[in-house]
């Protein structure tokens, strides 16, 4: 995956990363400051779609935003979602996820 040009689009590319699996992308854009050892992927979690709620900043013409968003799944049948509000930094350059707010 490229790499995202604002907050949002980081986002909304880490949502893909987890509905796809793709762990080693989550650990790229996670920044080294919070970054885990492994990015925990829960095989009984089935990502389905995502609602961006609030940004604040976060475009190419900032070094910080935060997403607010929703992420729908479905786990052993039943359907749930998570709701949080997300922070993010530029990191040599890039977009980075740094944690809920």
């Amino acid at each position: 995956m490229a790499s995202a040009p604002t907050a949002e689009a980081l986002m909304r590319s880490r949502f893909s990363a987890f509905a796809v699996g793709d762990g080693a992308y989550l650990q790229r854009t996670w920044h080294p400051s919070t970054r885990p050892p492994l990015a925990g992927l829960d095989a009984a979690l089935r990502w389905t779609s995502l609602e961006i709620l609030e940004t604040t900043g976060g475009t190419p013409f900032h070094t910080e935003g935060t997403v607010r968003f929703r992420a729908h799944y479905i786990e052993r049948g039943t359907a749930g979602h998570l709701d949080e509000h997300s922070r993010f930094v530029r990191h040599a350059g890039e977009w980075t996820y740094v944690g809920a707010l």
